[in-house]
């Protein structure tokens, strides 16, 4: 006999976790499947990536119950950001202005995120957890969903919610097309310490034929991001710590000082995807599986999660109005409202990505202009402000 359940979650990562604890209590039957083990949802290995939450995304994570699980040891407040163009030593800096917060953000390993974020649904009401199983068929329709697992197990469910990643093959299935730009190129991530204080401040460095970011962390501490072809990037990762660190640091041109590697390496092809759909009769599109942004503006985490409570709110305000909450309705209103939320905020970034990563000359001088312009218009480093400070 198939299972029956109002909601399946596809996908146990931040996107899924957050949808499946916005929706308590709602009264209403939640089934998340991963496909990893249960060990690994509560106990995520360290995976390199620092997350710096936007104050929304922050405010998100406390009504969900995971902010208070995060200890303050892996919390690092991001007061500024600037942008340099190799060894110019003009910089476009983004700070708090005259607002109220007195920073942009704060700076949480993913690892932190998604510990607390499991912590948070554990023993939650009318939620099942199926790990160690994955998709083999799936389909929608107005009268809900099917999906067949991997063991032969069929469930049945009003919504089918794919937070699958960007690569999503539940996206596939349910016929949603995607816009894929693979970039040729790839994200090497490290825990560095360094000579200098970074005073909370991160940088993002454009040079040739590399781009190098710096997010500060406690401490003389940061987490080194450095974009390059992919096999570079791979031939970087495997060398030794000391030649690792002479690298980064002559990269770096030495802002902080000597760098010395601390910690684990992580090599993570680029790609940036975008759904041509986030919602079908029967099924939604959450985090990755609906936008995957490249991580040069650092919103990826911000709008995945964005998009968990976007639709879990939609769901919620027609349970309360009496009305289909797995309807046209409530899902043509969430994508509405995600695409609006996530649309500029994705071309802008692929275009500073195509500016930034093209190498020829002219584009070199176009990066030094468009820093020069930015430092001259202030109501341009005032939009970007409130992007990093609300989205």
């Amino acid at each position: 006999m198939p299972m029956n359940t109002d909601i399946l979650i596809v996908g146990g990562g931040p996107a899924g976790l957050s949808f499946a604890r916005a929706l308590a209590p709602s009264g209403l039957r939640i089934t998340l499947l991963e496909r990893q083990g249960t060990d690994t949802l509560s106990e995520p290995a360290y995976d390199g990536r620092e997350i710096a939450l936007t104050h929304r995304s922050i405010r998100s994570l406390r009504e969900l119950g995971a902010w208070q699980r995060i200890g303050d040891e892996h919390k690092s407040p991001l007061r500024s950001a600037r942008v340099l163009n190799g060894g110019s030593p003009l910089a476009l800096t983004f700070d708090t202005g005259d607002r109220p917060e007195g920073e942009l953000g704060v700076l949480v390993p993913n690892q932190q995120i998604r510990r607390a974020l499991y912590a948070s649904i554990e023993g939650q009401d009318d939620l099942t957890i199926l790990s160690g199983v994955s998709v083999a068929t799936a389909r929608t329709g107005n009268a809900g969903a099917e999906v067949t697992l991997t063991d032969g197990t069929v469930l049945k469910s009003r919504l089918l919610v794919a937070a699958d990643s960007r690569f999503s093959s539940l996206r596939e299935q349910l016929g949603i097309g995607v816009e894929i730009n693979r970039l040729g190129r790839a994200m090497l991530v490290c825990r560095v310490d360094h000579e200098r204080e970074h005073d909370h401040v991160a940088t993002e460095s454009f040079d040739v034929p590399h781009t190098i970011a710096m997010l500060p962390l406690n401490g003389r501490t940061s987490s080194a991001v450095i974009t390059l072809p992919q096999d570079e990037a791979e031939r970087l990762a495997e060398a030794s710590d000391e030649a690792l660190s002479e690298s980064i640091t002559a990269m770096y041109r030495r802002r902080l000082g000597t760098m010395r590697v601390a910690g684990s390496r992580h090599v993570y092809p680029l790609a940036t995807t975008f759904s041509r759909r986030f919602v079908v009769p029967g099924g939604a599109l959450i985090g990755d599986a609906a936008v995957g942004m490249h991580p040069v503006t650092a919103h990826g985490f911000n709008l995945g999660l964005q998009s968990a409570v976007t639709l879990a709110s939609e769901i919620r305000g027609a349970l309360r109005r009496g009305e289909d909450w797995a309807g046209d309705a409530p899902l043509q209103s969430y994508e509405k409202t995600h695409r609006l939320a996530s649309r500029p905020i994705y071309t802008a970034t692929n275009m500073i990505v195509r500016l930034y990563s093209d190498h020829r000359p002219p584009a070199q001088l176009a990066r030094h202009a468009a820093i020069r312009l930015g430092r001259r218009l202030p109501f341009l480093n005032g939009a970007v402000r409130s992007m990093l400070l609300q989205a």
